[in-house]
């Protein structure tokens, strides 16, 4: 606990709080050694003064899942304190009909989600007592059920007390990701892996699930998160017709490695923020 706790402080410290109060971020969720430097842009711009909700969209990794699924357990413990689950949100959205129940199995073979636990109770702690979590395990959406989910959190996406934080690497690169699309304009591997990700990256800050979905058919980019990303999209759009105004930037970006050669592998982060004005 001590040594995690000393961990993300450290990181904390190295960033501006430029875009607070998020209402929502987008971190990744690889482990700390790696990304924890690059999620820091986006906790740093969280506000625990007005955050009593915490929306934490995660992507399946380990199982097939149409659609979204709820956790089964009332507490998620972090090595800094216990996070507790809202069940009466939880409760609201099980009665949609819209989601299933994750088995515990599912749940703690799943990193998405617990990787953005001991950041959020971090970036939470001075009000540690005052928060509920809501954690979604988000499934292979197609485009229309994007737009379901994201009208369905479109309510708790328009209120002030209520942070969305989504969870997404970007490209995995290499034999062992299956993807190497290489555009040799842009010089080295890893130069060209930046700049699809920036690409994407430049989408999402516009808003635009429609354009979003049509560069992930263009170009196939393992950004993990890509239907987690496509719910808040499609949130946020919701929210655009009914006139609130919002804009999405992206605060840091980062690889695990530089690729150079085709026996490289790396996996890309970003870390961004959104503003209602």
């Amino acid at each position: 606990g001590p040594q995690l706790n000393a961990q993300l402080e450290g990181w904390l410290s190295q960033v501006q709080s430029t875009k607070r109060p998020a209402r929502a971020i987008i971190a990744p969720h690889a482990g700390y050694t790696y990304c924890g430097s690059c999620a820091a842009h986006a906790y740093k711009q969280v506000d625990p003064t007005i955050t009593r909700k915490i929306f934490i969209l995660g992507p399946s990794h380990h199982v097939p899942l149409s659609r979204c699924a709820l956790s089964s357990v009332d507490i998620y413990r972090t090595p800094l304190y216990d996070l507790r689950i809202d069940q009466k949100i939880y409760g609201e959205l099980w009665k949609t009909g819209m989601f299933e129940r994750m088995s515990l199995q599912t749940d703690e073979d799943e990193h998405s989600i617990e990787m953005h636990l001991p950041y959020t109770a971090k970036a939470m702690e001075s009000h540690k007592d005052e928060f509920t979590i809501i954690p979604v395990l988000v499934g292979a959406l197609s485009e229309s059920k994007e737009q379901e989910f994201g009208k369905l959190f479109s309510k708790y996406l328009a209120d002030p007390s209520n942070l969305f934080v989504v969870s997404s690497d970007f490209c995995h690169w290499g034999q062992r990701f299956r993807y190497s699309y290489y555009d040799e304009s842009q010089g080295e591997i890893y130069r060209s892996i930046e700049h699809l990700d920036k690409m994407g990256m430049s989408i999402i800050e516009q808003l635009d699930p429609v354009s979003f979905s049509n560069y992930l058919k263009k170009y196939h980019n393992t950004i993990c998160g890509r239907h987690p990303i496509g719910v808040l999209l499609n949130a946020i759009n919701e929210l655009q017709k009914n006139g609130m105004n919002m804009s999405f930037s992206f605060l840091n970006y980062a690889q695990s490695s530089q690729c150079r050669n085709w026996q490289d592998s790396s996996v890309s982060y970003a870390a961004g923020a959104l503003m209602v004005h």
